[in-house]
Formats: C-alpha cells, structure tokens, sequence
C-alpha cells in the first residue's frame, strides 16, 4: 500500500546516438545486425505465461533481400484469440489494483533496458525487418520509443494530481480507475516505437491488452515483448497475438469486453472498425474508446520569399527520410513559379548523392519499401506519371524488385493540382511538386486546405512573417501537426504532440496526456464531513 506521494524520475528525452564511423554504438549494432541476420528466430504467440507455437507459421524476410529468411512467427486461430481475451481480462483484476507506482517502475525500467543491452538487437531489429538506416532505427525503435517510456509516466502522475476544489465542509476527490474491459491495440510496420507505445499506454493507466502488430514488424515487436517480459510485466496484461487480421478483429470486436481500441494504420481499415463497433455498440458492456491515427497527404507549401535551398532540404528529408514510409512524410508540394528552377536543381543534386541498398551498409540512405504490394502500388502510380499528358517524372522514376523492393526517390511535376499523386496516399519515396503562380498564393493556401482527405503533417517556408501567420491561419485544420521553416516529419514526445483529424484519425495526440486520458475512467468521489439530518432548507422559514 502506497505511503506517500511519489516523485517519478524527471522525463528527459534520450539523446541520438550519431554512429558516426568508428564509433563504439556503430560497431555495436553492426555486430548485432550480423547475428541476427545469420539466425534465425521462431516468434510464438504470447498469451498470459504461455508462448504458443501454433505449427501454423509464415516466414518472416528482409525487405531489401525478401529471399532472405531471419525467421517464422505462428499464427493464431479463433480459439486462441478468444483464450487471449480470457487471459487479459483474467489479469486485470490484480493490474488495475496494483500502485501505481509498481505500473511506473516497470514501464521505466523497460525504457533503461532500451537505452542500454536492449539498444543494439532493438535498432537491428528494425534495420532487419523494416529495412530503416540506423539513424531512423535509432530514432525510432531506441529514441522514440524509450521517451514514450518516460514520459508517458510523467503524463500519468500529471493526469493523477488533477484534482478538484474542496471546501472545509467536504473532500472531493477524483480517481482515475482502468477501462472496464479490455483493451484492442493493432500496431503499424512503419515505427517499432508506435508498436511499443500502443499496448504499452493503455496498460500504464491499468488497463488490460490483447495487442496485433503488423506481419511485417513481427521480428522487433518480439524483441518488445522480451523487453516488458525483462521489465517485469505481470503475465496477461499485454497479450500478442499474430495471425489473420480480419479474423482475429472479429472475434475481438464481437466481444462485449471490449473497452477499447487504440490504432495507427491506413484510414480504410479503421473506418471499418468504427462501423463495425457501431453495428456491434448493444452488445457490449460500456461504449469502447476508439483512438486512431490513421492516413496522411502531407504538404510543403513555400512562400516566394522562402530559401530554395531550405525548402529543398525539407523535401529530401521530410519525402525520402525511410523511403516515405512515414504518416507524415511529405508527399505533396507547391512551390511559387520563382523558387521552381533553384528547388529542383538543389533536389536533382541531394537525389543524385543518396545511395541506395541495404542498411547494413551505413553510407545508404535509402533502403527498401516494406513489401512487394507496396513495391507494386508505387510502380503502377510512377509508370502512370510518365504516360499521363498533365504529369511528368523529373528526377528519378526507377525500381526494381529482383533482390530487394527498391523504389529510387521520385520527383513527379504536374499541372493538375488535383493529380492523382497529389491526392492519394502513396507511403513511398515518391513526392509530386505542383508550381503556383507567385501572385497566386492565397489561392495556393486554399488548394493545401481542400486538395486531401487528410490532415495529419504539413510544413510551410517563409522569411516573411505575414505569410507566415496567414499560412498558419488558413491551414489551421489541415494539419494537426504544423511546422514553420522545418520538414514536415520527426515529432519528438514531450515536445510535439503528435496526430491529426479528418481522415488522418481522432487526433488525441500521442506523446501527451491527452493520450493517456482515453484510456482512464474518472470517478469522482465526495465526502461529506458533518452530515444533514434535517432535509428541511432556511428558505422554508
């Protein structure tokens, strides 16, 4: 029983480690990346204090060499859905009771393990599976990932000293008690520190998980779960499960249990979600928290008075950073007529300098999309560019799929800012441009606002403050992450809280403690200290 109100440990946000060459963290992780590449794991499903091994697997590969196998990952069937979901629900009754000061110290001790003897397997992981260079996995599955760790405890005791006005007469109170039921997290492939965050949130606040990470980012969110294992994660409070994602969201989402779903992915699976929860909202016990960050058409909108080279470089970063596998990667760009020529000659010249291949080789700084049905999608969208009469490809425009799915950076021009590209969703290192007028841009700012479904990132360059603020003013519900003078990418917790609204989700902002609230259910308590015996009022004389 707690005995006193706790300080945790002050969040701080982890350092980037440079691994420059011959450094001491890039020897680390290379050897670690060697070891793993020459092994192979066998990934079971973990369910209360079992690892299940199903016999039902699928192979896991690198993308930038699918040939490639590191290991295989069981699959789990509807039973074994169901036993999850018993096995959570099982768990809860002790986690949601427990200090939460012993919640704390698991989650903090799991960031140390990161940032210390879990750091290098973490960040090759990431390399391996998700083809990212060592400085995104470093970002990423190290930095991000721990600082979610932190500060998600520092949000928790924020959240909990939240307390309302008493009086001499009484004590009130406010108690920030689990969901009631279970909660769903179903994790992208694009950030292992997204696929640590999701499961992990929910569970700081007491509640209970059954977690899916995406097939494709399988390999490192074992390593997760080794690391909450390490930590001292009781059994059954988060429970993963791999397999078929329609039918295990279907058993899962028919359970009247279901106290909530936190999701990061594509905008048409979490629109079926919202409508199946609705056609199931009778059956379940209370009304489930539905928290989503989904899709995104991010924007760079330049200015006339922006710098060419500056707005160049937020382009090759903010598009090509992770071959544009990124919810806020820049994939859609308007440029006044003036700035057009020095732009592309800064970007034909940043394209011309990037290598492309495997991450283990350091000196790359483009790798490979995550699958061949991306790989697919990019190359008929890029083929289609350069037959079409109102699009052209200007830099790039190649790929090739024989070892590893390679898409070279690609700079698509069109005069049609309602092209094809300037609309859809496209995740890969593809950014088309679109060259306004210079006297035209309160009529750019308007095609920003009303060209996407989105608005989750968006980015404009400026020198002059007026088109600064006026940018700011017209594109205020166009991206739920706005950056001035900066790429549109690379939102750091505790600085930037992080999601959009429209098609781009529910924009409760991981990386905060609004985040951390959807999964709390507040009870307000009054006490009353000298108790009415008498129900009559002075009015009545």
């Amino acid at each position: 029983m707690s005995k006193g109100f706790f300080n945790v440990p002050k969040a701080v946000n982890e350092p980037v480690k440079s691994y420059a060459p011959g450094s001491t963290e890039r020897e680390t992780v290379a050897n670690a990346y060697k070891q793993m590449w020459n092994s192979q794991v066998e990934v079971p499903i973990y369910i209360g204090n079992e690892e299940i091994k199903t016999g039902d697997t699928k192979t896991m590969s690198a993308p930038h060499d699918h040939q490639h196998v590191v290991g295989i990952y069981h699959q789990a069937n509807r039973e074994l859905v169901e036993k999850a979901i018993a096995s959570a629900l099982e768990a809860r009754a002790k986690w949601a009771s427990l200090s939460w000061e012993h919640r704390a110290s698991i989650f903090l001790k799991a960031a140390e393990l990161l940032a210390g003897p879990y750091r290098a397997k973490i960040n090759a992981a990431t390399m391996i599976a998700q083809s990212k260079t060592i400085h995104q996995a470093e970002i990423d599955a190290a930095c991000e990932l721990i600082d979610f760790l932190r500060y998600n405890v520092e949000f928790m005791t924020q959240i909990y000293k939240d307390q309302p006005k008493s009086d001499s007469s009484m004590w009130n109170r406010v108690e920030y008690r689990p969901l009631e039921g279970f909660v769903y997290a179903i994790t992208p492939f694009n950030f292992t520190a997204i696929s640590g965050n999701l499961p992990s949130s929910a569970a700081l606040m007491g509640n209970v998980v059954v977690w899916k990470p995406a097939a494709t980012q399988v390999y490192s969110a074992n390593v997760i779960m080794q690391v909450f294992k390490e930590a001292g994660l009781p059994n059954g409070v988060i429970n993963m499960i791999t397999g078929d994602s329609g039918m295990i969201s279907d058993v899962i989402l028919s359970n009247p249990h279901l106290a909530g779903v936190h999701f990061t992915g594509s905008t048409g699976v979490f629109n079926d979600i919202w409508k199946t929860i609705g056609q199931n909202i009778a059956s379940y016990k209370t009304y489930p928290r539905i928290v989503g960050e989904t899709g995104g058409k991010d924007f760079i909108i330049a200015h006339p008075s922006a710098n060419a080279k500056q707005v160049a470089t937020g382009i090759s970063r903010g598009a090509f950073e992770f071959q544009g596998q990124k919810c806020s990667a820049a994939s859609r760009v308007y440029l006044p007529k003036s700035l057009w020529a020095d732009v592309k000659s800064f970007l034909e010249a940043d394209l011309q300098s990037m290598k492309m291949g495997s991450p283990e080789d350091m000196s790359n700084f483009i790798t490979a999309v995550i699958s061949e049905a991306s790989f697919d999608k990019l190359a008929r969208y890029i083929d289609q560019a350069k037959n079409d009469s109102d699009a052209e490809v200007v830099i790039g425009g190649n790929y090739d799929k024989s070892k590893g799915y390679f898409i070279e950076p690609t700079v698509i021009l069109t005069t049609n800012p309602k092209y094809a590209t300037m609309e859809t969703e496209l995740f890969g290192p593809v950014v088309t441009i679109y060259v306004y007028e210079d006297a035209q841009w309160q009529e750019a700012l308007k095609l920003v606002d009303e060209t996407s479904e989105y608005a989750l990132t968006g980015a404009v360059f400026s020198k002059c403050r007026y088109a600064i603020e006026e940018a700011t003013v017209a594109l205020q519900n166009a991206a739920g992450n706005f950056y001035i003078n900066d790429k549109p990418t690379g939102a750091v917790v505790g600085m930037q809280p992080f999601g959009g609204a429209r098609g781009s989700g529910t924009n409760d902002k991981a990386g905060s403690a609004q985040n951390l609230l959807r999964w709390a259910s507040v009870r307000t308590i009054k006490e009353t200290f000298v108790t009415p015996e008498d129900y009559r009022y002075p009015f009545l004389g």
